[in-house]
């Protein structure tokens, strides 16, 4: 049983930057990667970033390449966003997620929200 408990959202001017945080607990066995999903109003979910645990190998949607870097504490089982140029079009709920074993976790979500 793993759960996933994120934080770091927020409202946020154009331009601006904020760090998302996912902590995983409980019976963590075997994590193949963690990472963010975002869903926007209106729009259906998509992938955001991932990182492999083992390796630490990235990867990135094409809309925030070069804007958002996502890493990971191995021995805090926690992983990172940093969310920087923040658009208008970034708004939406960002959900951690992450597959340990067979198994994908969600987390509850957070909102970022990016306006003047």
């Amino acid at each position: 049983q793993v759960q996933l408990v994120e934080s770091g959202g927020g409202l946020v001017q154009p331009g601006g930057s904020l760090r998302l945080s996912c902590v995983a607990s409980g019976s963590i066995y075997n994590i193949y990667d963690m990472g963010w999903f975002r869903q926007a109003p209106g729009k259906e979910r998509e992938f955001v970033a991932s990182i492999t645990w083992s390796d630490g190998i990235t990867d990135y949607a094409d809309s925030v390449k070069g804007r958002f870097t996502i890493s990971r504490d191995v021995d805090k089982h926690t992983v990172y966003l940093q969310i920087n140029s923040l658009k208008p079009d970034d708004t939406a709920v960002y959900y951690c997620n992450g597959h340990f074993g067979p198994r994908h976790i969600w987390a509850q979500g957070t909102q970022v929200t990016v306006s003047s």
